[in-house]
């Protein structure tokens, strides 16, 4: 009986079987090499079942589908990339709230909003200001918070009442419940959009003061107020 010199099996070994015993998938091209060889190598007092070759013409068939598909899929991602991408280049100029621990202080500011949504209520909770060098500058007190979006205004003042220098500050919040157990909290940054890069095929908010934050992390979206004279 014939042997495939391809497949070193025996002609009427099915096609899958054949494949199967490299571990790898089987490409359009390589299946119909393997189909083209098993016919022309087909012992000619046994040739192939007229079932078994149905079979895999139904499998070559099934893989130009799936191929097509993925190319399909690609088109599409490819499509929903640049919609994104041509939304996210929209952010510019608006003001945004991201998930994020850092805070912008700024001359022209009195004050610097500290926003965070807590995820339980908290009998006390402790808001933690450090400057660059990680120097912390300023502990503020906020009390009692109960679960959802809350806010805390910093004067911009360390805690012996001197006023801070402009620049970006962290914020690391410290919630307990009633019986000293850690809350939960999503820490937040606002800021006005300056540009948006992208790195690895993600896209990053660049915002005004140096502050930096992934598209992913977006909360909400605000119209830029501007003054009149």
């Amino acid at each position: 009986m014939a042997v495939d010199p391809l497949t070193h099996r025996n002609d009427t070994a099915p096609l899958t079987e054949a494949a199967s015993g490299g571990g790898g998938a089987l490409g359009r091209d390589a299946f119909l090499k393997l189909l083209v060889a098993q016919i022309r190598h087909q012992d000619p007092l046994k040739p192939m079942d007229d079932t078994q070759f149905v079979s895999q013409l139904a499998q070559y068939s099934s893989l130009e589908q799936a191929m097509q598909s993925n190319k399909l899929l690609e088109v599409v991602a490819v499509q929903q990339k640049g919609l994104a991408n041509t939304a996210d280049v929209g952010l510019v100029g608006k003001t945004v709230t991201v998930r994020g621990s850092s805070l912008r202080l700024d001359d022209s500011t009195l004050t610097a909003p500290v926003g965070f949504t807590m995820k339980g209520s908290a009998a006390t909770v402790k808001v933690t200001i450090t400057d660059a060098s990680g120097r912390a500058v300023r502990t503020i007190d906020a009390g009692a918070r109960g679960v959802g979006p809350t806010q805390v205004a910093w004067d911009g003042k360390d805690d012996s009442g001197l006023r801070q220098p402009a620049g970006t500050y962290t914020v690391r919040i410290d919630a307990k419940g009633p019986n000293g157990e850690a809350v939960e909290v999503e820490q937040q940054t606002s800021g006005v959009v300056e540009k948006v890069s992208y790195q690895n095929g993600h896209a990053f908010l660049e915002l005004v003061g140096g502050q930096r934050a992934s598209t992913s992390d977006l909360l909400w979206v605000a119209e830029t107020k501007t003054q009149t004279k």
